[in-house]
């Protein structure tokens, strides 16, 4: 089984590289973007095969080590 977690920053939360980006953009010429939030995507690969027992184990793995619950928010997709 697979899973996808998108890791993003909370609202309200200063994000510098989104800003760059936005920044950027408008350079190029394109006027229309008026923000941009930066995040991270990580796949996992896991051997479980209860899908209820991998959401568990990968929230697990976000609490602990994929995300900063103070400044960031997370989403688990199973895919």
């Amino acid at each position: 089984m697979k899973a996808r977690v998108t890791v993003m920053l909370k609202t309200g939360v200063l994000d510098p590289q989104g800003e760059a980006v936005r920044h950027a953009l408008g350079s190029l010429g394109f006027q229309g973007v008026t923000g941009v939030r930066q995040g991270k995507v990580i796949e996992l690969d896991l051997a479980h095969t209860d899908t209820a027992q991998a959401e568990t184990e990968v929230k697990a793995m976000c609490e602990k080590l994929l995300a900063n619950t103070v400044i960031e928010s997370y989403r688990v997709e199973l895919l």
